[in-house]
């Protein structure tokens, strides 16, 4: 009897209901438009590129079958182990995962089909040397599908902050903000000369946003999203010693931001950038 005929599904097993109820809410937006715009196809090899927590890699190896054998490829190892703990308890078997860094991929040249990133690309460290391996390990005509939320992100946050940094003479704070979001977020016109520099013909560019709602600033700076991803690099732009009263400032001026306006809204601008290796 098939497989799919006889699922063991128990809805009281801990460990089933632990990984059925686990999606990272920042990452489905991003990863929701990539696999919209992949193409299912039999027998491709794919690469998701910052794997993570295991979405899109999982959901990419579901959906392509056992035809083809998907890949996932990560530093942070806890992620990992995470990853292996969901595909063993879905019982996938076409996909493996690898601890590594996009800047040096494992892998032979003209390896892969499809290579994916889901808002991964725009956090590693090198993204030059990132996008060279994707070329060096893609097929002719293969597929690069990558997600990056843009330089705009949480711009109503941002515009706060400055101004408090500046009614404080914060100057040379302002400078360290925009590098940082340089470094996270590169102006989109840049990544195209990259992706193209190095042989990916440009197909489509997707874009879109969402927001994240907060009932004001308090509850914006308490939120797990902010507080694990965000924060560090806001509080990595001040010395400590004005820690409290710039982000005291910054949490009042939200407040009342939202206390006028009904809430607070941060807008996530990001693009889905659809290539093929020429």
């Amino acid at each position: 009897m098939k497989k799919y005929l006889t699922p063991s599904f128990d809805i009281n097993n801990a460990e089933l209901v632990s990984v059925i109820d686990e999606l990272s809410l920042w990452a489905a937006p991003f990863g929701l438009r990539l696999l919209e715009t992949i193409k299912l196809k039999h027998n491709i090899k794919v690469l998701d590129i910052g794997c993570g927590l295991g979405f899109p890699v999982i959901e990419l190896a579901q959906r392509l079958g056992n035809t083809s054998k998907v890949f996932g490829i990560d530093p942070w190892e806890k992620a990992i182990e995470r990853s292996l703990f969901k595909i063993k308890k879905y019982g996938i078997n076409n996909v493996e995962i690898i601890k590594g860094i996009a800047e040096e991929l494992p892998f032979e040249d003209s390896f892969f089909d499809l290579v994916v990133s889901n808002n991964g690309i725009n956090n590693v460290q090198d993204m030059k040397l990132a996008l060279s391996e994707c070329a060096r390990v893609s097929k002719p005509d293969a597929q690069l599908v990558i997600t990056l939320n843009l330089e705009d992100t949480m711009i109503e946050f941002y515009e706060v902050f400055q101004k408090v940094l500046k009614d404080n003479n914060f100057n040379k704070e302002i400078i360290k903000m925009r590098k940082q979001i340089y470094l996270k977020r590169k102006p989109l016109t840049e990544i195209e000369k990259l992706l193209k520099s190095f042989g990916f013909k440009v197909t489509d560019i997707y874009h879109d946003k969402f927001y994240l709602r907060f009932i004001d600033g308090t509850t914006m700076f308490n939120h797990s999203l902010i507080k694990y991803w965000f924060l560090g690099g806001w509080k990595s732009i001040l010395d400590d010693n004005y820690l409290e009263k710039i982000f005291d400032e910054v949490e009042s001026r939200l407040n009342s931001i939202a206390k006028e306006k009904g809430e607070l809204q941060l807008t996530v601008p990001f693009v889905t950038i659809d290539c093929r290796k020429n």
